[in-house]
């Protein structure tokens, strides 16, 4: 049976629902699904292009590794990222001093792709592999506004929630 998560732009009041992809992504799905709800500041990538995320306290244990990865995510794409503490602690990224960027645990990162072109590539590190979990079924064109309303307007204040559906 297909399992669904809820991801929402919590200030915005919008949302849309994902399906878990449980046989591409196994291991991901499960480390997701059993530490939800997830929320936390939600971002717009700088780089990445049509990017919204959180970054969260990690919480798989253990991590799940590379399995369904992507440098290249499409709209509609529900990504996993796993980052130690020096991977993205750098001033130049942006992140507040009391962000999840600067725990000495690292962080998760949890992302949807809402439009084309993206490239998964960092100045500092190369290539930043993210595992593909679960694919937007419904609401994408509402999130894909919204995110960029975050583009054009900021996100002070905003926060990503995601939730068992």
């Amino acid at each position: 049976m297909a399992r669904y998560l809820t991801i929402t732009l919590d200030k915005r009041g919008v949302s849309c629902r994902a399906r878990l992809l449980d046989d591409e992504a196994p291991r991901t799905c499960q480390a997701v699904w059993d530490a939800l709800p997830q929320s936390g500041s939600a971002y717009h990538a700088k780089y990445a292009r049509n990017e919204i995320y959180t970054l969260v306290p990690p919480f798989a244990d253990p991590k799940p590794g590379r399995e369904n990865p992507t440098v290249t995510p499409i709209p509609g794409d529900v990504v996993y990222f796993g980052f130690e503490a020096w991977e993205i602690g750098n001033p130049a990224y942006g992140y507040d001093d009391d962000s999840e960027a600067h725990s000495a645990d690292g962080a998760a990162d949890l992302a949807l792709f809402y439009g084309r072109n993206n490239l998964l590539i960092n100045g500092d590190a190369g290539w930043v592999p993210g595992n593909v979990f679960a694919t937007i079924t419904e609401g994408l064109s509402d999130m894909a506004a919204a995110a960029q309303d975050l583009w054009l307007r900021g996100v002070e204040g905003e926060t990503l929630t995601f939730a068992r559906a």
